[in-house]
């Protein structure tokens, strides 16, 4: 049975509407919403410690999910919409992580092999010469030339056939979903192959380095140079030495769809050189250039041409293999810098590991889901749909990650990813990584273990922190939509607030000023070469 309407006189509108639309706005604004925390924290006045902090200008207009909670008995300590779905930027590479130690194992190597089918006619190899990937976001051009040796050393000196490059262990889609198309040549946006070359022990796969350096006169060309040397990308010289102080204004970008970089603008007379880590197109074939080059190198020609994406055949036999790092180790370059090929290939690796089909996004996204229900993680409550973070579909709650932070602690492999998570103030970079210059002079410096994570209007810090009790806390700070360029003074605030504090007593910091664009800017701030955090 329907009920009567009740009606409105119409003069009551006039101020139901306002009263109605002024709560709403009181409850959505920053500081309100914070669900009641536990009665310690409350007499120790930290949720009004950390709601002041969260009510710094920087963040008007913005949204933030907010959870704090003790790491041993997982009581709520502090939350502000702690179920608030916001992008995560790199803090997704948290769940990537965690998934990758569990399911692929801390002990996993990426394999690179060299196989043959054809038969040996004295220094002739009769049939084709395969090189096989299996996702190694970590191999360098040196590793190609030991392969390339043992080949020399079994006493090959010529290849009757193609070099085929297998880098069917993935699917054939290079690129996440909605990476901007801007970040194309960005070395933090490569594209993702079972195949490809990094060209320094940072391990930025996919990439070339393009130093420009001034000509020794004002009007000579300036002088370029690529690592590894290749001819897969090809130099477009376009930019101009000028007079000792004149401006520099050098740009190198590759264009799209090919393997041209064009260096364009001016740079001054005994002017620094500059420095661009440059995506390449088709990473495979950028592969098997660097190993057709090291073969030539050690004196083995191969006479066909270089074809890509065709599986080795069964029963062909093995000539030489290289092996990766365990995943272990391989943490480190991944989490301290915030390196998004190695999450895009680790996904794909479990994608594949779970399926037996060639790793996807799909399937590696679905696995992850898989680990994070058994780590109390709900992944219904979150949408994730690349490994890294860089798509700006992802969307996490704070609460999510605190779940994960605590189940982790339990894990086998735990103290690896302890280990990989970046620590305040720690000067190393394969140390204090992304927040190496971070929370310095306070209780928070080399306290601090989390993870980072930056996109334009999108922060994120989650982690660990032990307060000034000796009590160790988990914390998980996602901002998101506010204006300036960057909020990591407001993370830094809240973080100190906790180390400083005890269960009887809150500490409150004041954010600081930020200098500038801040530590990171608009990306995270690995993703400046050389980094500038």
């Amino acid at each position: 049975m329907s009920r009567p309407v009740r009606r409105v006189h119409p003069r009551m509108r006039h101020w139901i509407w306002p009263a109605v639309l002024g709560i709403a706005v009181a409850a959505l604004s920053l500081g309100s919403l914070t669900a009641p925390a536990g009665a310690d924290s409350e007499r120790s006045g930290l949720p009004e410690a950390i709601d002041t902090v969260l009510g710094d200008p920087r963040m008007e207009g913005g949204a933030a999910s907010v959870v704090v909670a003790d790491a041993a008995t997982g009581k709520t300590l502090y939350q502000h919409l702690p179920g608030g779905r916001l992008m995560p930027a790199s803090n997704t590479k948290m769940l990537t992580s965690a998934a990758a130690l569990e399911l692929l194992g801390p002990g996993h190597r990426f394999r690179t092999d060299v196989l043959t089918t054809g038969d040996r006619h004295g220094p002739v190899l009769k049939g084709d010469l395969y090189l096989r990937g299996t996702g190694d976001p970590t191999t360098l051009a040196k590793d190609y030339d030991r392969l390339a040796e043992r080949v020399a050393a079994t006493g090959v000196k010529r290849v009757s056939g193609r070099l085929v490059a297998d880098d069917t262990r993935f699917d054939d889609r290079r690129q996440g979903d909605t990476w901007g198309a801007d970040d194309e040549s960005s070395y933090y946006a490569a594209q993702i192959s079972a195949l490809s070359v990094a060209p320094d022990t940072d391990y930025d796969t996919g990439t070339v380095v393009v130093q420009v350096a001034p000509g020794p006169a004002a009007g000579d060309r300036p002088r370029v140079t690529v690592t590894p040397r290749t001819d897969y990308v090809d130099i477009d010289l376009r930019a101009r030495t000028v007079a000792a102080g004149g401006a520099d204004t050098l740009a190198v970008e590759r264009q799209h769809g090919g393997n041209t970089i064009t260096v364009t603008g001016t740079v001054p007379v005994g002017g620094a050189a500059t420095k661009e880590w440059i995506t390449v197109w088709e990473p495979t074939r950028y592969a098997a250039a660097i190993f057709r080059d090291a073969l030539a190198a050690h004196g083995v020609t191969v006479s066909g041409p270089t074809r890509a994406g065709i599986a080795v055949p069964e029963g062909a036999r093995a000539l030489a293999a290289h092996d990766s790092m365990p995943l272990k180790d391989l943490l480190i370059p991944f989490m301290k810098l915030s390196n998004n090929m190695h999450a895009e290939s680790l996904t794909k690796a479990m994608g594949h590991k779970a399926t037996g089909r060639p790793g996807s996004w799909g399937d590696g996204v679905a696995a992850i889901a898989g680990y994070l229900k058994t780590a109390g993680v709900d992944p219904g409550a979150l949408r994730q749909v690349d490994g890294s973070g860089l798509s700006r579909k992802n969307n996490v709650a704070a609460d999510q990650f605190i779940e994960l932070l605590r189940s982790a602690k339990g894990e086998p492999w735990f103290a690896d990813w302890y280990r990989s998570l970046p620590v305040a103030c720690d000067p190393d970079k394969f140390d204090g990584g992304t927040l190496r210059s971070r929370m310095c002079g306070t209780p928070a410096a080399l306290n601090v273990r989390a993870k980072t994570g930056t996109l334009t209007g999108a922060s994120a810090l989650s982690g660990y922190v032990t307060d000034a009790g000796g009590r160790e806390l988990v914390f998980s700070i996602i901002l998101n939509n506010y204006l300036p360029a960057s909020v990591k003074a407001i993370e830094d605030a809240i973080v100190v607030t906790l180390a400083t504090s005890d269960e009887d007593e809150a500490v409150p910091v004041r954010p600081r000023a930020e200098r500038g664009s801040g530590a990171g800017g608009a990306l995270e701030c690995s993703w400046h070469k050389p980094a500038r955090c």
